[in-house]
């Protein structure tokens, strides 16, 4: 026998056993003050409601009473990279560590088109009372309209514009700083393979801290030499082929991304390439996995429990109405030397 599912007690049945409209009944049990609606009345809705096991509609209640007790968490990645992406699981453990203490709930939106603006909606239907957008893009016109709302928004990235609150890293010193060790091993060709698309505010920094290496060790920038991923180790993969199928091949790679970087590491040891011997790699975020490769990726560490913590609580200062002016929050990174880097090895003579 196939067993149906309750049905759904409506706020019509409750106002017809009460005898009320359904205009009262919602101002009733949304507790909205000064009405004329007498303490007996209220009573009577109350223990009808109960009686029939009504449940208000959460999205109903938000409209009325313009809180929902949930926070938003927008990412602007396709479904299918957070299987492999450490980052965002690291994110909303951080995340929640902050809003569990506020009774806040989280709700995650994933944005996989660029023109999809969806989480405009979840602030108008009053869905959510704030927003943590991670990984901004710079052709995103729907963050300035939010801000003209005065919706509580915090990104987990860097903008030009400082209207916005943000949470990040100093993403262009940190590629240099990573590059630059590279350079200081004896590398002087050396390749990059982005993170994401260069629309990613984060794509884009992390390139112009690679370029700006490059200068600094007066190497000339080879646009040969840039192939961009896609938040995947399926584009590491494909793109760092690409690098090795050149005539003349980089002898270091810096990849903007860890969850990239292993792709890469694949190709690599498709070809019978050995890292670092015959190319030596550096990645970016310091994911846990990182650590455990073969061989251990060298990488830039990403506070990726401290971001997620650090926009929590500027979100939730927002919500409840504090320090209202923008602000630009920035974490220190660090470079964590493993194996894949060679700086413990003799690397044998270099390519110039």
């Amino acid at each position: 026998m196939v067993k149906h599912p309750a049905r759904r007690v409506t706020s019509r049945e409750v106002a017809e056993r009460a005898g009320v409209s359904r205009t009262t009944v919602s101002l009733v049990l949304n507790s909205i003050a000064n009405t004329n609606i007498s303490r007996e009345t209220r009573e009577r809705v109350f223990r009808v409601a109960e009686e029939l096991g009504y449940v208000p509609n959460a999205a109903a209640q938000a409209l009325v009473n313009r809180n929902s007790g949930t926070v938003g968490l927008v990412l602007t990645r396709r479904n299918h990279t957070l299987a492999t992406d450490a980052f965002f699981f690291q994110l909303v453990e951080g995340l929640l560590d902050v809003l569990r203490k506020q009774s806040l709930r989280l709700l995650v939106e994933m944005i996989e088109d660029e023109s999809n603006h969806s989480y405009l909606q979840l602030a108008r239907s009053h869905q959510v009372d704030g927003i943590l957008l991670s990984g901004p893009r710079y052709d995103d016109a729907a963050l300035a309209a939010l801000v003209q709302r005065k919706f509580p928004l915090v990104l987990n990235g860097t903008v030009a514009d400082n209207q916005y609150n943000t949470v990040d890293v100093d993403n262009i010193a940190s590629a240099c700083m990573a590059v630059n060790h590279l350079v200081q091993l004896g590398h002087r060709r050396i390749a990059c393979i982005t993170n994401a698309p260069l629309t990613f505010t984060a794509a884009s920094d992390r390139l112009s801290g690679y370029c700006e290496a490059l200068e600094a060790a007066g190497l000339s920038y080879d646009e040969r030499l840039v192939r961009q991923g896609a938040f995947d180790p399926q584009s590491g993969y494909e793109q760092m082929n690409h690098l090795l199928d050149q005539a003349e091949r980089p002898t270091a790679v810096f990849v903007a991304s860890d969850v990239v970087a292993f792709g890469a590491l694949a190709a690599l040891a498709k070809r019978g390439l050995r890292v670092p011997q015959d190319m030596a790699l550096v990645g970016f975020d310091d994911v846990p996995m990182a650590a455990y490769c073969i061989p251990q990726l060298t990488t830039v560490h990403l506070p990726t429990h401290g971001l997620a913590q650090a926009a929590g609580e500027r979100l939730v200062e927002l919500l409840q109405g504090r320090d209202e002016a923008p602000r630009q929050i920035l974490l220190e990174t660090s470079l964590v030397i493993r194996q894949s880097c060679g700086a413990n090895q003799n690397l044998e003579k270099l390519g110039s």
